[in-house]
């Protein structure tokens, strides 16, 4: 076993990083061109890494409000409220917290609100958390019992489409829609020793 020091931990995530990101399209940008789109205009999230550059654009528009949440489940409610105001949202969370909203996603389906969700995904390609994996492999069989489309995205391209026909099933026919990130397309999370 090799000894690292918390700055060459870093350094090489970092470099895992900047490699990662070189080499993947810019879907956190195209993603949020197409929430300015859809006139979205409450963004609420608990922080995640797979969403951290989508959250900074979020922040950084002057039209819309992105408020962090507590639990992933208190989401649901702020955007029901927003709904009831005349205003579009969305919900940014990682799969493991899809599980902590399974109750409170009976809100959405029995309001017939429209709730679309931006779920970035643990637990499947090369997760070394393996309390990740439990959920992570049940999130979208969890999402459609729960009533909600589920749109699964592996390739970084087809990102923003996939987001687009969410909002579109979503807020036209007052649908659960859900997207799902696949960890594989996000990179894995790399600890070391």
């Amino acid at each position: 076993m090799t000894t690292q020091t918390v700055e060459d931990i870093r350094s090489d995530q970092d470099k895992s990083e900047r490699v990662a990101s070189a080499s993947a399209p810019n879907w956190p940008q195209q993603i949020f061109q197409k929430l300015r789109e859809a006139e979205v205009r409450q963004v609420v999230y608990v922080p995640d890494a797979g969403h951290a550059r989508l959250i900074q654009l979020c922040h950084a528009a002057p039209e819309m409000k992105a408020t962090v949440l507590t639990t992933e489940e208190e989401g649901i409610g702020i955007l029901a409220g927003a709904w009831l105001g005349g205003e579009r949202g969305i919900l940014l969370m990682q799969s493991s917290g899809v599980g902590n909203c399974i109750n409170t996603l009976s809100l959405a389906k029995m309001c017939h609100f429209p709730l679309v969700m931006i779920v970035t995904m643990r637990g499947q390609w090369g997760e070394i958390n393996p309390w990740q994996v439990p959920m992570g492999q049940i999130t979208a069989d969890n999402l459609r019992l729960a009533g909600a489309v589920v749109y699964e995205v592996t390739e970084p391209e087809s990102a923003a489409t996939a987001v687009e026909a969410a909002m579109r099933i979503a807020f036209n026919g007052g649908y659960t829609a859900a997207v799902l990130l696949s960890q594989r397309m996000l990179g894995t999370k790399l600890f070391k020793d």
